[in-house]
């Protein structure tokens, strides 16, 4: 379901790391503004969104590969440098929240985006019902402010969907995950209409997998996939209080194999609204 740490760190989080990613956004900021370039003039120039360049230098994502070398060729080579040792000071440091901001940040920036979920719905397509039903069972038990905060870090980060419309997003949800009905009936049926919502729209598809597929390629489990603007592709998978960014193609091309058989093997789109509206009716 993707967590959504946002500035914060969670159970099993790095509090160092979170202060580090502060200090490199702190670095680039002053390189930027010493160059007298504002944060709308910066980004094109290293072909990032400004709300992506904004988020990295308060610390909240985890910058890309890729920003010393393109930052280098606007701000100069001492700042190539600099932000590069910055980055290899990070990398080392990596652990869980690192790993999630690092997903964060390619997902914002992916012109493709694909999810397979088999535990609980995908994070972007979460009603606020069912985030607060997930958070709720949270363990251990998160306090009032952190429940609030991630509630919110959620729903802020389900606004891709909308501000990204040539985006292609494609999600993969097994039928078992609705039938479990977490949060209850009201909060399912809620879920539901926002399945419905979405999976109308132009750039997004939403297909579930039928309870019972002999021929299933999603034993390996949960996994997310993106394609980023140079057209390179990127795997993603969670576990307990753990997650890992994925690189290796080889690695990758399996995954997006099993995710395009997979998707032969899930229900229409037209069948999968059908299914949708039956649950819905049934609860």
């Amino acid at each position: 379901m993707t967590a959504d740490n946002g500035s914060s760190t969670t159970a099993g989080g790095d509090p160092e790391l979170s202060d580090s990613l502060r200090t490199f956004g702190a670095v680039l900021k002053a390189l930027r503004e010493a160059n007298r370039l504002t944060q709308e003039e910066f980004a094109p120039r290293v072909r990032y969104s400004t709300a992506y360049v904004a988020k990295i230098e308060q610390g909240k994502r985890f910058p890309p590969e890729n920003l010393p070398g393109r930052a280098e060729d606007v701000l100069g080579p001492v700042a190539g440098k600099v932000l590069g040792a910055a980055m290899r000071s990070l990398r080392r440091k990596a652990g869980l929240a690192s790993w999630f901001l690092q997903w964060a940040g390619v997902e914002e920036e992916a012109i493709t985006l694909y999810a397979y979920e088999c535990r609980g719905i995908p994070g972007l397509l979460q009603s606020e019902g069912y985030i607060r039903a997930v958070f709720d069972r949270r363990l251990p038990p998160l306090s009032e402010q952190q429940f609030e905060q991630q509630v919110a870090a959620r729903l802020e980060r389900q606004k891709l969907l909308t501000e990204r419309p040539n985006t292609s997003f494609s999600f993969l949800i097994e039928q078992s995950v609705l039938e479990r009905q977490l949060g209850g009936p009201e909060v399912t049926s809620e879920l539901i209409d926002n399945l419905l919502t979405h999976g109308g729209r132009r750039n997004v598809e939403i297909l579930l997998m039928p309870l019972k597929q002999p021929d299933h390629s999603g034993i390996d489990g949960q996994m997310y996939l993106a394609e980023t603007s140079s057209n390179s592709w990127f795997g993603y998978v969670e576990g307990h209080d753990s997650s890992t960014l994925l690189t290796d193609p080889k690695v990758v091309s399996a995954m997006l194999q099993r995710y395009g058989k997979m998707r032969s093997q899930a229900l229409s789109h037209e069948a999968t609204v059908a299914l949708l509206k039956r649950i819905q009716g049934a609860l």
